[in-house]
C-alpha cells in the first residue's frame, strides 16, 4: 500500500512539472550562467482572458455582475483585481524561487540593486473558480525576459512559459487573488528547476 502511494504521489508530482511549457524565445539558458541577483519587475500589459476581449470587458462584466447582486461590491472586484498583483501573485513567485533554487544559485526581489533585471510579462491569466461543490484550477501564461539594468532594450534571454496551472490549495482556494497567485507559485517552482538545471 505505501509503495503504491509512493508511485501515485511521484506520478502526481512528476505530472505537475511537465505541465508548464518553457519555450527559449531568444539566447539560452547559458546566458544566466553566473548571475546571481536579479532586480525582478511584473508587467500585466494587453493582458489576455478567456472568453473577453480584453482585461476591461472582463472587469465590466465581473463589477456588473456583482453591482447587480450588492451595490458596491463590483469596486471592491476591481480594486483587489490589481492588488491581488502585489498581494498574492508578486511575493508567492519570489519566495517560491528563492526558497527553492538550489545552492542559493541566484537570488531575485523588487527591491535588489542589481546588475541584471528579470521582466515577467503576464499574457494570459485564466482565474479558475471555486462554488464549493465545483472549481476549476486557475492558469497562466507568461513571457519571462533578462537584460542589463542599464540597458532594457538589450535582452539576453527570453523565455515562454505556457500551461501553468495552480493546484487549488487544497480546496480552500475561494478568494480568485489566491487560486492564481498558486499558479505563480507553480511557476516559480518550474523556472527554479529549469534554471538549475540548465545553469549548474
Amino acid at each position: 500500500m505505501k509503495k503504491q502511494l509512493s508511485l501515485i504521489l511521484v506520478l502526481f508530482c512528476s505530472t505537475i512539472m511537465l505541465a508548464q511549457k518553457a519555450n527559449v524565445k531568444k539566447g539560452d539558458w547559458e546566458s544566466l550562467k553566473g548571475i546571481t541577483a536579479y532586480h525582478v519587475e511584473f508587467d500585466y500589459s494587453n493582458l489576455e482572458i478567456p472568453k473577453y476581449d480584453s482585461e476591461e470587458a472582463f472587469l465590466k462584466d465581473k463589477m456588473a455582475k456583482r453591482e447587480e447582486k450588492e451595490p458596491g461590491t463590483g469596486e471592491e472586484f476591481k480594486k483587489s483585481w490589481f492588488s491581488d498583483r502585489e498581494e498574492f501573485y508578486e511575493p508567492r513567485f519570489i519566495e517560491t524561487f528563492n526558497d527553492r533554487i538550489k545552492n542559493g544559485m541566484a537570488k531575485v526581489g523588487k527591491d535588489i540593486d542589481a546588475e541584471y533585471t528579470m521582466k515577467i510579462h503576464t499574457t494570459f491569466i485564466y482565474p479558475g473558480y471555486n462554488v464549493g461543490i465545483v472549481r476549476k484550477n486557475s492558469k497562466v501564461e507568461l513571457t519571462l525576459s533578462v537584460y542589463k539594468t542599464d540597458s532594457p532594450s538589450d535582452v539576453i534571454f527570453s523565455v515562454d512559459y505556457t500551461k501553468i496551472e495552480g493546484q487549488g490549495n487544497g480546496g480552500y482556494d475561494f478568494n480568485s487573488g489566491q487560486r492564481i497567485a498558486d499558479a505563480y507559485i507553480i511557476f516559480g517552482r518550474a523556472f527554479a528547476k529549469h534554471l538549475y538545471k540548465n545553469t549548474k
